[in-house]
């Protein structure tokens, strides 16, 4: 599957107000997710050692699949591909990595 193919599934299941013309709602779950993805990883350092153990990471990939999703519809509310998004992403990291520029901070260096 690719990113293409997965937004216009994920499309499929949503089910939002004012789907199509709501930025909001898919942004605000993206932060949610994003925070149960940090939950995981804090449970993990705590209670395993920081160890990812087996069930650990099978709830992470659920969690991550979530946070996907919710990429995937503030994609698509905005009217951006997320293969666009990736492929810009991508080059934009490799421009800095030639320039050395991978540290440091700004989102134009």
């Amino acid at each position: 599957m690719d990113f293409n193919e997965y937004q216009k599934l994920s499309r499929e299941t949503a089910i939002y107000p004012n789907l199509g013309d709501n930025l909001a709602y898919p942004t605000l779950g993206l932060c949610g997710e994003s925070g149960e993805v940090a939950e995981k990883i804090k449970k993990m350092y705590r209670d395993d050692n920081g160890v990812l153990l087996e069930g650990r990471r099978k709830e992470l990939r659920k969690e991550l699949g979530d946070v996907l999703w919710y990429l995937s519809n503030v994609a698509t509310e905005a009217k951006l591909l997320l293969e666009d998004i990736a492929i810009t992403n991508i080059e934009k990291l490799h421009k800095r990595m030639e320039e050395n520029k991978l540290h440091g901070s700004g989102d134009n260096r």
